[in-house]
């Protein structure tokens, strides 16, 4: 039986480190009395998964949380958003220094942002013949799922990610991955800050999507809709709904296909322990002399 190949895991970075900063106390501190939680967190998360399923090489995708291309077409886009917290800014700051000594590597845009880095490197991936398992917690990423890709959904409070293809994201939405932004423009996201049509909820979007077969159809066939209220929430928000479509679907950006880079866990160990997180600094050491 042939040896299965090792996938590319790419990592939404700045979610997981929100996730676990507010997952562990700002008490777990490194030697310089500044917080550690989100680093350690965050460290902990992936490498449940690489223990899980040894990718090749693991990719921590940054970038901006509101990229303007998406402020242009909806000023309401992330407006409810809190300022990173003053105990996990450094954090974000050392980030790269402490995930590069795991051999894992970083990529950052200035413009695009993380989502659109993770699609783009699983697009890429895919299309070279391997596959790819997206780590996330953020249900926009649904649309990337394929034959060739996965998303590793990690939600508060639960152990590990939720494995989420195409089935998953039928049996959850009802709909095909691909019209995963439609499904959004209709029903709203509100984390998102996108409100979507007026009085349209996640089973009326499914089933009108389930009907027509995708946004453009929705509205081109607004006004024969039996229901006078979603055949007014259609009319009246056309352009605005094609336009929060637009925002919630990933942009390709340009990206190379990553060298297999194994983590590294002596150079691990080694910078967690100089953060002072001496249990995580162990369990690496055993990992590297396993």
């Amino acid at each position: 039986m042939a040896d299965v190949p090792s996938p590319l895991l790419v990592v939404d970075a700045p979610s997981m480190l929100f996730r676990a900063f507010y997952a562990l106390p700002e008490s777990i501190q490194g030697a310089d009395g500044r917080p550690v939680n989100a680093l350690l967190g965050t460290a902990n998360l992936i490498l449940r998964e690489v223990e899980e399923h040894n990718p090749r090489a693991v990719v921590l995708c940054f970038g901006p949380d509101a990229a303007d291309y998406r402020l242009e077409l909806y000023d309401g886009y992330h407006a409810d958003r809190p300022e990173v917290p003053d105990g996990l800014a450094p954090q974000f700051k050392g980030s790269r220094d402490f995930f590069e000594a795991f051999g894992w590597i970083v990529a950052e845009s200035e413009t695009h942002e993380a989502d659109d880095l993770l699609g783009s490197f699983a697009t890429l991936e895919a299309e070279a013949g391997g596959s790819v398992l997206v780590m996330t917690g953020d249900r926009d990423m649904f649309q990337c799922a394929s034959q060739h890709v996965k998303v590793l959904y990690v939600r508060t409070g639960k152990q590990g990610a939720e494995l989420i293809g195409p089935a998953e994201v039928r049996k959850r939405y009802g709909i095909a991955p691909k019209l995963v932004p439609d499904f959004i423009a209709l029903r709203g996201d509100p984390s998102d800050g996108i409100p979507g049509a007026k009085g349209i909820g996640e089973k009326t979007a499914a089933e009108l999507l389930s009907r027509r077969g995708s946004l453009d159809a929705v509205l081109d066939g607004a006004v024969r809709e039996s229901k006078p209220s979603v055949r007014r929430a259609l009319l009246e928000s056309r352009d605005e709904l094609l336009r929060f479509r637009e925002i919630a679907t990933l942009q390709t950006v340009k990206v190379k296909l990553p060298k297999d880079s194994p983590t590294d866990f002596a150079s691990a160990a080694a910078a967690a322990r100089e953060r002072g997180m001496n249990r995580l600094a162990e369990r690496l050491d055993t990992a590297a002399s396993g």
